[in-house]
């Protein structure tokens, strides 16, 4: 590992550290870092409780797990992102371009709607059986049509528009005004609720797929060439390409079923982190990561705080900052070319 990326590793790191301690106490309640730090350090069994019982939960019920849950996102959605754009060589790729985030969207509204599973299925468990049944049909769909990465991009969109079309209409015609502004909401990208249950099941996902991905990095970086030069170069371009598809598309859903669809992350944090990185994975993937998770660290703060004591859903707030970032990503790219 060179310095270089071990510098910006232990400064991504320093500086997540820092968002996540002072996001905490940003809110309504008067919670101080030192608050923060005494009541992780007691839960942790590493010092005694300090803090009385309601400011106690504020921090550790409340606000830590909804902003840990904020930077696994992050984290998740800027990684997938960045190997979707390297392995379909498209620069406009992004975690939902398989229709993962569709599908999840029709799943939680059927169970939250319709009452699909009786009671027995939550909001969140029907939007991750959704994603998979929607990266399935793609899978299924871009495998008839010959295997291609533009198959799959095209299919990707079909699967995309057919999952949009039934929320939309299952909304429509079923749902009554409060339901409809929940789900509305909902799909708009929301960290309200957030638990620990939550952040544990992201996070072991988010290592997991990361493992795997830092793991074809060199794989990722002969796509960069085109499949023919990668399968010169001896790389199983039909496997590797469908072990990374199902990795990127398990973390989108598990992401998508706990906090709602959060646009332009994975889109924008990529192009961005490339400039520090270069194009190399082993480099990129880490260092986006990072980035990705101090970013929506700091969204969701924006999203709780900027119309208090309202809160605007965080996909929102990921769309009005990344279009003009994106933008200048564009140019800044153009004065380069």
């Amino acid at each position: 590992m060179s310095p270089r990326l071990l510098l910006l590793i232990a400064g991504g790191l320093a500086a997540l550290v820092a968002s996540i301690a002072f996001a905490v106490t940003i809110g309504p309640a008067d919670i101080s870092t030192a608050d923060v730090w005494a009541a992780v350090t007691a839960h942790l069994g590493l010092g005694e409780g300090t803090l009385p019982p309601l400011r106690d939960g504020i921090v550790w019920n409340l606000r830590m797990p909804r902003t840990l849950l904020a930077a696994v996102c992050g984290a998740g959605l800027a990684l997938c992102g960045a190997v979707m754009q390297s392995l379909l060589r498209n620069p406009l790729a992004d975690p939902f371009v398989l229709g993962v985030s569709s599908g999840a969207s029709t799943g939680a509204v059927a169970v939250v709607v319709l009452g699909v599973g009786g009671g027995a299925v939550s909001l969140s468990a029907g939007a991750f059986i959704g994603a998979l049944l929607s990266f399935g049909l793609v899978l299924a769909l871009s495998h008839s049509l010959g295997g291609s990465t533009d198959r799959v991009v095209l299919s990707g969109v079909a699967a995309m528009q057919l999952f949009s079309a039934l929320t939309s209409f299952t909304v429509l015609t079923s749902a009554d005004a409060d339901t409809t502004r929940a789900v509305l909401f909902w799909l708009l990208g929301s960290l309200t609720g957030a638990g620990w249950s939550d952040v544990l099941l992201c996070a072991v996902v988010l290592a997991a797929v990361l493992l795997v991905c830092l793991g074809h990095a060199r794989t990722l970086d002969a796509f960069a060439f085109g499949e023919e030069a990668a399968a010169a170069l001896g790389v199983r371009v039909a496997r590797t390409r469908l072990v990374l598809l199902c990795a990127t598309a398990l973390l989108t859903a598990t992401l998508v079923s706990s906090a709602g669809a959060i646009g332009f992350v994975g889109l924008v944090l990529p192009h961005a982190t490339r400039a520090l990185t270069g194009s190399g994975h082993a480099r990129l993937l880490p260092v986006t990561a990072l980035a990705g998770a101090i970013f929506l660290v700091w969204v969701d703060s924006a999203a709780r705080t900027v119309i208090d004591p309202q809160e605007v859903p965080v996909g929102v707030v990921t769309s009005l900052i990344g279009v003009p970032a994106f933008v200048a990503v564009l140019y800044h790219g153009r004065r380069k070319t």
